[in-house]
């Protein structure tokens, strides 16, 4: 086992705590009880982030997690750190970061700066999402503690008017790998940020559900497969886990705590293209969830439009044997991905973190993509299904009216082929094509 003090971090970038003075109101408020049920007045209309001119595309991103040493994970979140970004987050903080009392009940102030990046509700809406009334457990499996999680999580369901989520309602639990509420391991940045990412997209694809953090003692395949059954044991029917390394024959000694039945794991392909297949996400008994772009188009019947994100992971596995619901011709094991969603940080979603940044930008609004926002999106999705316990991708495979093909795109090279093209049907990168709606879940 890994020394549990320092999971991932990078010896190179250590950075001292800078928390917003409104971020930490917002946080006391909420520790103390104070921010019941928040609420935050946005303007109307949503932010495009691709199309914004303040938000102006390329943008300059950066991985939140370093790379991981051998027998490790790593996290798959990625954010934008242009300045014009960094002057859009730095807006929306301040604005959001005001709180007062009220009768006794919090309520977060109004908030004069929409956060960049895609909400809670162009998601929503950009998958047709229909409101629900699911409380199935949805968990996050993270490595090292997310120190600010329910504060940062309410401030977050405050701005996009989702039911508020905490653990004196028991909507929100956090625990260590072992399932108590102490210890907790120690906090990383890049992995505490990928841990608000995951909640706040869980939240996203099921407002409802209930949410269980489980944080490992470090990134090891080891810490991290022993979360996974902490998981399930505490009674979620749908886990998330935003993180990966190369498949290896090592990392495949932990595969049965992906593997049991009564809980399915939802897995982040990757975010390096098509390469060597990622672990977990290369075992065919979870599914693997790569990545788009996606953008607004007022000419296109669905409104939105998505192509393969060009960092989405996609691969051939060298172990793994192909699953009898695969039948793509060019890969003799089994496929990653199966499914997709958001992914592109040029296009990406709009996160709260007040605690440190792993990036040269202050704490607070992020605007974040990698598989790592696509995976615990779909993981809500299926949680607001349902469906967590009898899902499996067989299903999917059948039910392929029920999603938006992804055609256009590509994340690297292969000879033109569907192992690293949006092509119609099956690819690769993008699976057999985002969600429209819950019935690709259901049936």
């Amino acid at each position: 086992m890994k020394n549990v003090s320092s999971p991932g971090r990078r010896p190179s970038r250590t950075r001292s705590v800078v928390r917003p003075l409104g971020s930490l109101v917002v946080g006391v408020l909420v520790a103390a009880g104070v921010v019941a049920g928040p609420s935050v007045a946005l303007p109307s209309g949503p932010v495009d982030p691709a199309a914004d001119p303040s938000l102006s595309a390329p943008a300059v991103t950066e991985s939140a997690c370093a790379r991981p040493t051998s027998g490790d994970a790593r996290c798959l979140a990625e954010g934008r750190v242009d300045s014009t970004t960094r002057r859009a987050a730095a807006s929306a903080t301040r604005s959001a970061g005001l709180a007062r009392a009220t009768s006794g009940l919090g309520t977060l102030a109004a908030t004069a700066t929409k956060p960049p990046g895609y909400g809670a509700g162009d998601l929503r809406a950009a998958y047709r999402l229909p409101a629900g009334t699911s409380r199935a457990t949805v968990a996050v499996v993270i490595a090292g503690d997310v120190p600010t999680a329910e504060a940062d999580l309410a401030v977050y369901r405050a701005t996009y008017k989702l039911p508020a989520c905490t653990s004196a309602s028991g909507c929100f639990r956090k625990v260590n790998q072992r399932g108590a509420k102490a210890p907790l391991p120690q906090a990383d940045p890049g992995w505490a940020l990928e841990g608000s990412l995951d909640l706040q997209m869980v939240s996203t694809g099921c407002p409802t559900c209930r949410i269980l953090l489980v944080e490992g003692d470090d990134p090891s395949f080891e810490a991290l497969a022993a979360a996974t059954d902490t998981a399930r044991r505490l009674g979620a029917t749908v886990t998330s886990h935003s993180y990966g390394a190369d498949e290896n024959a090592f990392a495949l000694q932990f595969s049965r705590s992906y593997r049991a039945s009564g809980m399915l794991n939802v897995v982040s392909s990757g975010d390096f293209g098509f390469t060597i297949a990622s672990y977990p996400a290369v075992l065919s008994q979870v599914l693997a969830v790569g990545g788009t772009s996606l953008r607004r188009n007022a000419t296109a019947a669905r409104g939105w439009t998505e192509k393969v994100w060009s960092g989405a992971g996609s691969g051939c596995s060298a172990y793994v044997a192909k699953p009898w619901f695969q039948h793509d011709g060019h890969c003799a094991m089994r496929t990653v991905a199966d499914l997709s969603a958001v992914a592109d940080p040029q296009t990406g979603v709009a996160v709260y973190d007040s605690w440190e940044s792993p990036f040269s930008t202050e704490p607070g609004w992020y605007v974040l993509g990698g598989t790592s926002a696509s995976a615990p999106l779909v993981a809500g999705m299926v949680g607001a299904a349902g469906t967590g316990t009898t899902f499996r991708n067989a299903n999917a495979y059948q039910r392929t009216r029920f999603v938006n093909d992804v055609v256009g795109g590509t994340n690297g090279v292969c000879g033109g082929d569907y192992l690293c093209r949006g092509l119609a049907g099956y690819d690769a990168p993008s699976g057999i094509g985002t969600p429209n709606g819950l019935r690709v879940f259901t049936g």
